[in-house]
């Protein structure tokens, strides 16, 4: 599971869900790329931190793997850090190598955009593969972005070369509210990792802060017309253009996952 901050991850949705499944698979250290090649300290400085015991010290941009393992006994390796400024190429060519000596041979990478959604309503999650192949094999639609792109699309492409099968999830978060957290969106991208891994995986209190983010932008809105207006006009051409999404396999499938989530 790969995830990165800065251009991929408005709201900071995805870097927020790698993190929490650091914390739900207990995942351990195992290696790190120094930063020192790859990034402008300019752009992403290093952060001052003061210990329990009044030491300070100096924490420098780095990209981490760690190792962790899934509730039903499987090992999750994670990718975690900040988008390189520099030398993606050679980035990328380290990323592949750490995860081809783990041994990785499904790759999920998490990424968030700013996009025309209402807040109100489910945060869209899309889900793309990597290469024909692996669309075909798990009867998934390859992406038709054409564009600029970030280091997402970028190592999902290097990985792609490897014979890795990768898939990109890209969860759309409000713009009118990209300030992060939004831990809606968060949601959003643990549970289609958990429908992905088909492992339960615990929630946490992010239900409950994601009904708190949405009051509060309730209240936003309520303030200023103009942005009510907005919102209703996101609300009226989502509920227009989306087909329902609450089948009797749907809402199935939701269940069976809260049980497996009780159960564990």
């Amino acid at each position: 599971m790969i995830a990165f901050q800065g251009w991929n991850d408005a709201g900071n949705a995805a870097s927020d869900t790698a993190h929490r499944l650091a914390g739900l698979t207990d995942a351990k250290l195992g290696y790190e790329i120094d930063g020192e090649d790859f990034y402008d300290f300019q752009v992403n400085r290093p952060q001052v931190q003061t210990g329990d015991n009044g030491a300070r010290s100096l924490i420098w941009p780095a990209t981490q793997v760690k190792a962790g393992r899934l509730s039903n006994g499987r090992d999750l390796v994670l990718v975690e850090g900040y988008e390189p400024n520099m030398r993606w190429r050679q980035f990328c060519s380290l990323v592949t190598s750490a995860l081809d000596s783990a041994g990785v041979t499904r790759a999920y990478l998490l990424g968030a955009l700013l996009a025309d959604t209402p807040h109100t309503r489910p945060i869209p999650v899309s889900q793309t593969a990597g290469d024909p192949d692996t669309a075909e094999r798990l009867g998934l639609e390859m992406s038709t972005y054409e564009g600029p792109t970030g280091i997402v699309g970028v190592l999902g492409d290097a990985l792609s070369r490897t014979g890795t099968d990768v898939i990109t999830f890209w969860a759309a978060v409000p713009h009118y509210v990209s300030a992060p957290p939004c831990p809606k969106a968060t949601l959003a991208l643990l549970s289609k990792l958990e429908s992905a891994l088909d492992v339960p995986l615990d929630h946490g209190d992010l239900a409950e802060l994601a009904r708190a983010w949405e009051r509060g932008v309730d209240e936003l809105a309520e303030r200023d017309d103009e942005v009510a207006e907005y919102v209703r006009t996101l609300e009226q051409q989502r509920d227009e253009t989306e087909l329902p999404e609450a089948s009797g396999e749907a809402i199935a499938a939701e269940f069976e996952r809260y049980l497996r989530r009780r159960e564990s």
